[in-house]
């Protein structure tokens, strides 16, 4: 249930703003944490911080209204400012200018981007204007840009509901676009014309089938698309299966079946072989899976399968052939490193590092590596010991680790081609003042690729338009806090940052403490709107990544395993009074939120402690026993792993659902909820809504038309933001804080105040 996906790390990681500038040590209370803002290295060691060398290169976010990129003279009129020239408003009612509004209207979702043979590149863009639809992009060699589908009228969208989270909804050759649509999931062609517009949406699959196509690759041998398949036609139980689509007919006939899962078909460079992972109930993609090989016959079929890795206690993903040689990325070591098996059937590690290099596998049509020409491969990782992600060249001839000086600390998926006698790079690139764009890096060969610098890429389209201020940016500091069990758990802190506005003499901030999704994915410091929407109101953000988190190996993931609604609930509530007894929060104004599973925590940590003031759960799970009964396939049996074997341990099910605790509710909840959600039943946040409402609890609940699992419309995206921050206004303790809605947003209904 991940609401999202990543890797976390201090993101003192940059910047230009302070490198001459010696701020005194009188100054570090009223700047509140000058070394997170300013990211002087002396100042972060006094301010308890661990700065980074690295830099992150301005970008319109971190720019003046005049166009001037930021440095010193706009730190000096920083510590101005916060020496007397701010005004002192509390926290959470501070003028911003980053809007809920700003945040829909120039904000867009950036994902997959692909080279093809011919040097077009292919994006998606998740928009929240157009219905929160994803539009397929692309660029021509000339830089030319144009939507592959037709306008918001048609009603396209490209996004598969395999496994309901989507991922591999399309693939590229020979000038021709393959792509599942959302509406009736079938998979249409469009191919490129001589104008370099793009042919009509032609259906290949058919209209009656009940089958989902995802993460698909061309088979040019035998004119096919080979994707993993997921049918919907017979009783119970989708049936999973790896299959071939003909491109002339659009039937489909198995490959590979009789598991309960399969992800990332992939055919060698000459189409002999065929790689798959697969897994069975109750395993997810990051416990134990196995890859295959079969040997693809004269009719297509597939002869002479044999597993190559995997089984009990390994999670392997990300198959891919450099020509006919396997690698894969497997965890058998704790961490999910990179491996290759040997013309002699040998398994070698490309390297042996503590880092993640992918993320757990939610979704489909993962590449967070790529091979390069000569036989070094193109990674992007994260380590606890280094702030953000690495790109690198690894050369498995010696095991070399070259770092890329990039504008980025956080990857996307990559693509990389050689056109025209030159290699391309493409992945979509962020920071924690940069917003991710899609970014495009062309050289020579693989040493020129190694000698690159930041001004080198590309950048092709910006998640992000708006213009903010740097003084309004707050960026992010790790910390590593203790909790249950003499254990030690992770967040990210991001202090409140505005150039107009301080707290009052000796407050300390408000704070949210944010629960990602998963609750097996991360919390990413990548720039975001979202959070910094509440840092510059004057809240303080911890995004935490409790035990059970992705990023620091198996053993860290494995924290979680039988004790959800334990660890996470005792790492998240030790994350915030860690927070107050520093000074960093004030305890009285603790709030919790978090959508899907990290709406799980959120409720359970109001419902079986006592440390929060108030919270909000964006579609979150409240009755564990109605998830592992009525949830889709591929979650059906998550919870074993988390909670117990299901219904054997429904007695755990049952004490750990904050749905059948309610009367130990003491603190105000507010729910938003999409009335189409097919992970998450709306009812859950009904009863809980209802329930607290006869309690006499301040309690909200905003339904929204349309919307399933995560919230793609920008007025509801909107009003989500902008209600929650109204709920805490009016709910907190001591009268809460000045707040309205903006004009033209209803306000969520809040009975018992």
């Amino acid at each position: 249930m991940p609401n999202t996906t990543a890797t976390i790390r201090i993101a003192c990681k940059a910047g230009a703003l302070c490198r001459s500038l010696s701020v005194p040590r009188r100054h570090l209370a009223n700047l509140h944490s000058c070394a997170i803002r300013n990211r002087n290295p002396a100042v972060c060691q006094a301010a308890g911080a661990r700065p980074q060398q690295n830099s992150v290169p301005s970008s319109p976010l971190t720019r003046h209204a005049t166009g001037r990129t930021a440095g010193p003279p706009r730190a000096a009129r920083l510590i101005a400012m916060a020496s007397g020239g701010r005004k002192q408003a509390p926290g959470g009612a501070w003028a911003s200018p980053i809007s809920s509004e700003l945040i829909v209207s120039q904000s867009i979702g950036l994902s997959s981007p692909v080279i093809a043979s011919d040097g077009r590149m292919y994006w998606l863009e998740g928009r929240p204007t157009e219905g929160g639809r994803q539009v397929l992009v692309s660029r021509s060699p000339d830089g030319k840009v144009v939507d592959v589908l037709p306008g918001v009228d048609s009603g396209f969208n490209a996004r598969t509901r395999v496994h309901e989270y989507g991922g591999g909804e399309s693939c590229v050759a020979d000038g021709a676009i393959y792509y599942s649509n959302f509406k009736d999931q079938r998979v249409y062609k469009q191919a490129v014309q001589g104008n370099g517009a793009f042919s009509p949406p032609e259906p290949l699959t058919g209209a009656d089938t009940q089958h989902r196509f995802a993460d698909a690759v061309v088979d040019k041998k035998f004119d096919r698309l080979v994707a993993v398949r997921e049918d919907h036609s017979g009783e119970g139980e989708a049936v999973n299966t790896v299959s071939a689509i003909d491109l002339k007919t659009g039937e489909s006939v198995v490959l590979a079946g009789g598991r309960d899962f399969y992800a990332a078909p992939r055919l060698s460079a000459d189409g002999s072989k065929m790689a798959w992972v697969c897994w069975d109930h109750p395993n997810m993609p990051w416990d134990d899976t196995e890859l295959w090989v079969g040997e693809v016959q004269s009719d297509g079929t597939l002869a002479n399968t044999r597993k190559v890795a995997g089984g009990p206690g390994e999670s392997v993903v990300q198959p891919l052939w450099s020509g006919n040689t396997l690698s894969f990325v497997s965890d058998r070591t704790d961490w999910w490193n990179i491996y290759t098996e040997t013309a002699d059937g040998k398994i070698e590690p490309l390297v042996n590092l503590e880092a993640e290099f992918a993320p757990p596998a939610w979704m489909f049509g993962g590449r967070s590596y790529q091979p390069l020409p000569g036989g070094a491969f193109l990674t992007a990782f994260s380590a606890p010991s280094t702030a953000g992600m690495t790109l690198a060249v690894i050369d498995p001839a010696d095991g070399v680790v070259h770092e890329l000086k990039t504008p980025y600390a956080s990857y996307g998926a990559l693509s990389v081609k050689e056109v025209g006698g030159r290699l391309l790079v493409a992945t979509t690139g962020g920071s924690p003042l940069k917003p991710s764009e899609v970014a495009l890096l062309e050289v020579a060969d693989v040493a020129a690729l190694k000698a690159s610098c930041p001004d080198d890429w590309q950048t092709l389209q910006r998640s992000s338009k708006a213009q903010v201020e740097a003084a309004f940016l707050s960026q992010p500091q790790s910390i590593a806090f203790p909790t249950t069990g003499s254990a030690t758990a992770y967040m990210n802190y991001y202090p409140p940052a505005s150039g107009d506005h301080e707290l009052p003499n000796g407050d300390a901030p408000p704070l949210l403490v944010k629960i990602h999704g998963g609750p097996t994915a991360a919390a990413s410091s990548s720039f975001n709107l979202g959070i910094q929407f509440w840092t510059s109101r004057g809240y303080a953000v911890a995004d935490v990544n409790y035990g059970g988190s992705t990023g620091y190996g198996r053993k860290y993931r494995k924290r979680l395993a039988g004790n959800w609604g334990v660890v996470d609930v005792d790492d998240c509530c030790a994350a915030a009074t860690h927070l107050a007894e520093q000074g960093r929060a004030d305890p009285k104004k603790l709030c919790i939120t978090g959508g899907s599973a990290g709406g799980y925590t959120t409720l359970a940590c109001l419902a079986f402690r006592k440390v929060f003031s108030a919270g909000a759960s964006h579609y979150g799970v409240a009755d564990l026993q109605l998830l592992a009964a009525e949830t889709h396939k591929f979650e059906s049996r998550y919870l074993d792993g988390l909670i117990g074997a299901w219904p054997a341990d429904k007695a755990v099910y049952k004490e750990r659902s904050p749905i059948n605790a309610l009367d130990k509710f003491d603190s105000p909840v507010a729910f938003f909820q999409g009335d189409e959600d097919k992970v998450v039943p709306p009812n859950q946040a009904t009863v809980c809504y209802e329930a607290l409402k006869g309690k006499g609890l301040p309690t909200a609940l905003v339904m929204f038309a349309g919307e399933q699992h995560g919230f793609r419309q920008g007025p509801n995206i909107r009003r989500a933001l902008d209600g929650e921050l109204y709920f805490y206004g009016k709910t907190l303790p001591d009268g809460g804080f000045p707040v309205s809605m903006p004009e033209g947003l209803e306000a969520p209904e809040i009975v018992n105040l």
